[in-house]
């Protein structure tokens, strides 16, 4: 008998100390750190088609994430041809343990009851025959009412993660029952940890039934369960988009699953051994910082790990990426560059993680770098603002085949649309008229105005603005297909 499997894939947090690379507005699992995927992408397909070796088969995936995303997720997983059962938008922030009760709830529409595969949209998995190994494992174990997670073999003493202790073997199964839950250790105790051989990294993984996750929620998170089940019940369908209630979901409180659940079923006092752990050995990385990127990374002789037009010379142990410009580096060890058109991190790899401290300040001084790029995503397409200085503004925007900007109008500039490429579709007051390659077209000021691509390749143009205000939020919108 085939065995359906739920993936719920968490596509919540922001990666700074991905910084440069990974801003609020587009973080980390929406980039392509190693290989050719996203790291969405890699998470959507590694949950696809049938289980290897097993009768078990993925269904579409559930996906929970942040509304402001929506439409680069959906775009990723359609790049990918992967269509999702459901993209369920949280309306704020609340941590893991609220996402997942709204991914069991999209999983359990019209009555069904999937065993759930849980995974963040943001790791690494590079042995993708062993993580489904351990999936086949736990799944038998998730149906018996059981619930898994995944032990990550420590390699080091790491003091940035989570641990899982082990308990008595289950007969018949690869994996233990849990013992203990324990928080970031100091080097110490990580090490002892290590030594030991009885504690796994806490990887953030989990195999779970959706009508026992929702019940342990409503017996040992009431507040939890119900603000989450008042949301999803009073929710709105927008094509392929689920949308929570707002105003019920506000009232939930913020806690992740581990402290919700996982920790208290462990706990000395109530564990009778639902929880299970079992052991994943499959190159995982949370890829949480620059040297979880430099591990995962193809390297050189010399150790360092090149991404773009970059140049290492007496260089090693390195990790450099060049995104837009050719970046050298003399006589260094053990450092991270990282170049993005806008901003350019260099770094000791001892300290790497202060990176966090870059963001915070950046923020505090009311740095747009903190946030956003240069090179801005929108449903229709992108823009990159090439250059900029006193009444003027230079764009390279990018319109997707068949996608269309709103109607809309702009108070204090008028822009020139020169087509590099592709065929433009115009709207200008009541005109509607095309213009094509090396041609171009000027919107005054005040008029009203639209540009979609009615072709099949994308559409590239320069823009130019001028004017006394140059603002993104200098816009009047009359009619958006995306209801912005």
């Amino acid at each position: 008998m085939t065995v359906l499997v739920q993936p719920v894939i968490l596509c919540g947090g922001s990666g700074s100390r991905l910084w440069p690379l990974s801003r609020e507005h587009y973080p980390k699992q929406l980039l392509k750190l190693v290989g050719q995927h996203t790291l969405l992408q890699d998470t959507a397909l590694r949950l696809t088609g049938s289980m290897r070796g097993t009768a078990a088969t993925f269904m579409a995936p559930v996906l929970v994430g942040n509304d402001e995303y929506r439409f680069l997720l959906a775009e990723q997983l359609r790049a990918v041809g992967v269509k999702p059962a459901a993209l369920v938008l949280e309306p704020m922030g609340r941590n893991t343990a609220p996402a997942l009760t709204l991914g069991a709830l999209a999983a359990s529409v019209d009555g069904a009851d999937p065993v759930m595969v849980v995974m963040p949209a943001d790791h690494v998995i590079q042995d993708e025959d062993a993580f489904q190994a351990a999936v086949a494992e736990a799944v038998p174990l998730a149906n018996e009412g059981k619930l898994v997670t995944f032990g990550i073999q420590a390699t080091a003493p790491e003091t940035g993660y989570g641990y899982i202790r082990r308990g008595a073997a289950i007969v018949g199964s690869t994996g233990f029952g849990v013992a203990e839950f324990v928080e970031k250790p100091s080097s110490e105790i990580a090490q002892a940890y290590l030594d030991s051989g009885e504690f796994f990294w806490n990887g953030g993984i989990f195999v779970i039934k959706a009508s026992v996750w929702l019940e342990k929620m409503r017996q040992l998170q009431p507040a939890v369960h119900s603000a989450s089940l008042a949301a999803f019940e009073a929710r709105k369908v927008d094509a392929d988009f689920v949308r929570p209630d707002k105003t019920a979901f506000a009232t939930s409180p913020s806690d992740s699953i581990d402290y919700a659940i996982m920790e208290r079923l462990a706990s000395t006092a109530n564990n009778t051994g639902e929880v299970v752990v079992i052991p994943l050995a499959a190159n995982w990385s949370d890829v949480g910082a620059w040297n979880a990127v430099w591990d995962i990374s193809p390297k050189n002789s010399d150790g360092n790990a090149l991404v773009g037009d970059a140049l290492a010379i007496d260089t090693s142990n390195s990790l450099v990426m060049a995104h837009s410009r050719l970046v050298a580096c003399v006589g260094l060890t053990d450092v991270v560059v990282v170049e993005t058109p806008d901003a350019v991190l260099v770094a000791s790899r001892a300290h790497i993680q202060k990176v966090k401290e870059v963001v915070n300040q950046l923020k505090a001084g009311g740095r747009t770098e903190a946030s956003s790029s240069r090179k801005v995503h929108r449903p229709w397409g992108w823009y990159d603002s090439v250059d900029m200085g006193e009444r003027f503004q230079v764009k390279r925007i990018v319109v997707k085949p068949g996608a269309s900007l709103s109607l809309q109008m702009h108070h204090h500039r008028a822009e020139h649309w020169i087509v590099v490429q592709g065929t433009a579709r115009v709207t200008r007051g009541n005109e509607v008229y095309l213009v094509a390659e090396n041609q171009s077209t000027y919107i005054p000021l005040g008029e009203k105005h639209r540009l979609d691509n009615p072709g099949k390749l994308p559409l590239e143009m320069i823009e130019v603005q001028s004017g006394t205000y140059l603002g993104e939020d200098d816009i009047v919108r009359y009619e958006d297909v995306y209801g912005r």
